[in-house]
């Protein structure tokens, strides 16, 4: 085989491992089902449970939630009173944009150029839940998911996220002991994955929303923790499906366009745009050879005649010279 070849070979196989380590969080984060670290509903007593008393209290009994200002929009008020009524014991703390600002300046001032700089809002909105729930601990709540019951039982856990579709976990609802590993990895990761993709959807999702979460998450526990580093999940059943449920979630998304629609479509066919993706690279890599062999194998012999012994005649002789004198003899 050519050197040039085993070249283009070679450089093709770095590419290809660069590419694969570039994606490969993504890939098996399409098979994560969070069993590993799921709150089961077994060990969740029943709302007024007297077993509720007898567990231990790990976070902080603080309710988190973030809007531009005190003026709570009227679709959201109902779910946001529904925390406070259930929780008359638990600080309520509502975070403004002026009170974020003011609070990453006092206390993580390395990260202000970052936060003052995000494109678009909801990326400011996204990183202060993280960080305060790494300063102060608590729970992060969502305006518009209400509490359907007390979030007491949720105190046990050191810290623990839910699970999303189609795959990963959500940041809409968390709970974190202060100082807990797992977010304190989140916001040193903030500005490594700060990044303007051109599409807004992409942009928040992988910048600071649930994509960017689910990623880091899924690096954290690719070698496992102790079990105070551990992240429980919440399940679906256990966050909104049925009357024992922790929350009531309400209309919301008011951040999404057009462009999600879109990214919903390929999570929902994400086999299929798998599929297209190796195929799509496969034919990359087939134009890619036969340029390749065009452009610099065009004066070696893979673009000359062959000469193997089947042709005896044409060895060392004028083109087309001995096809002529067989006819001559034959003649």
């Amino acid at each position: 085989m050519r050197k040039g070849v085993i070249a283009f070979l070679i450089v093709n196989l770095i590419v290809i491992g660069f590419l694969v380590n570039a994606v490969f969080t993504l890939i098996t984060l399409l098979f994560e089902d969070c069993s590993a670290d799921a709150i089961h509903s077994s060990e969740i007593p029943a709302p007024n449970s007297i077993l509720i008393d007898q567990r231990p209290q790990l976070i902080p009994k603080i309710i988190h939630q973030t809007w531009q200002n005190e003026t709570i929009p009227e679709r959201w008020q109902a779910a946001q009173q529904s925390c406070v009524d259930l929780h008359s014991d638990y600080e309520y703390k509502l975070w403004t944009d002026a009170k974020s600002r003011e609070f990453i300046a006092t206390e993580y001032p390395w990260f202000l150029e970052t936060f003052d700089n995000y494109p678009y809002p909801i990326m400011r909105a996204d990183s202060i839940r993280y960080f305060i729930l790494a300063h102060y601990g608590g729970i992060y709540v969502d305006l518009d998911d209400g509490c359907n019951r007390r979030l007491d039982p949720l105190l046990s856990y050191n810290a623990w996220v839910r699970r999303t579709v189609p795959t990963g976990i959500s940041n809409d609802a968390m709970g974190s002991v202060p100082q807990h590993p797992f977010f304190l990895r989140v916001i040193e990761s903030l500005q490594l994955y700060n990044r303007n993709w051109r599409v807004p959807y992409i942009t928040v999702m992988y910048g600071t929303g649930p994509l960017f979460l689910s990623v880091i998450w899924k690096e954290y526990i690719r070698w496992g923790t102790t079990e105070e580093g551990r992240v429980r999940v919440l399940m679906p059943d256990e966050y909104n499906k049925n009357s024992w449920s922790f929350f009531a979630v309400y209309k919301g998304s008011s951040w999404h366009a057009g462009d999600a629609k879109a990214i919903f479509w390929m999570g929902q066919h994400w086999l299929l745009i798998t599929f297209a993706g190796f195929a799509l690279a496969g034919c990359l890599y087939g134009t890619g050879f036969i340029i390749y062999k065009r452009l610099h194998l065009k004066n070696t012999n893979y673009n000359e005649k062959p000469t193997s012994s089947w042709f005896p005649w044409r060895r060392n002789t004028p083109t087309g010279a001995g096809f002529k004198r067989l006819s001559q003899h034959e003649v």
